[in-house]
């Protein structure tokens, strides 16, 4: 780890340690915790779950069941490159399945997944609001329309090209 990455980690954990000392006793602190732990780590890595566990009292497995619960938390890491597949009604009836099937099998994963390398992470979202464009993914803040499943080797090639 680099010496500017490592300040920012143990930055990152001291605000959320100050978070967890700030709110530990108080009703209703679980979901802002997690929240804290997520903005610190961009995930809530297992290690925080029993440091929240013990800090507040509640058990590990009822604080994981939080976790699955609310779509808005993770418990792997983003990839560098985001991708989110707009599956709302649009891109539904214009071929947001057969995008998504082309992704999956470009990428080697899952909606909700991470490639093996951390490169990608795919997330299906309701809506993107570019619906006359549809179907559209997104990829980090680009958006890519009027895609066909031959076009999505196109668009990743364009992100794996910036890799280095």
């Amino acid at each position: 780890m680099e010496q500017n990455e490592k300040i920012k980690f143990e930055k990152e954990i001291k605000n959320f340690k100050v978070d967890l000392f700030e709110k530990k006793d108080m009703q209703g602190s679980l979901i802002p915790l997690l929240q804290s732990a997520q903005d610190s780590y961009g995930y809530i890595p297992e290690q925080a779950i029993y440091y929240i566990s013990e800090m507040t009292s509640v058990p590990a497995a009822d604080i994981y069941g939080v976790i699955t619960f609310y779509a808005q938390f993770r418990l792997k890491p983003l990839g560098k490159n985001l991708i989110r597949i707009c599956e709302g009604t649009a891109c539904h009836v214009n071929g947001a399945k057969r995008i998504l099937s082309a992704l999956e099998d470009e990428l080697g994963c899952g909606v909700d997944d991470t490639t093996d390398d951390g490169f990608f992470t795919l997330l299906s979202v309701a809506c993107i609001g570019c619906c006359s464009l549809s179907p559209v993914i997104m990829v980090n803040d680009d958006t890519h329309g009027s895609l066909a499943p031959d076009k999505i080797k196109r668009v990743l090639k364009t992100y794996k090209n910036r890799k280095n």
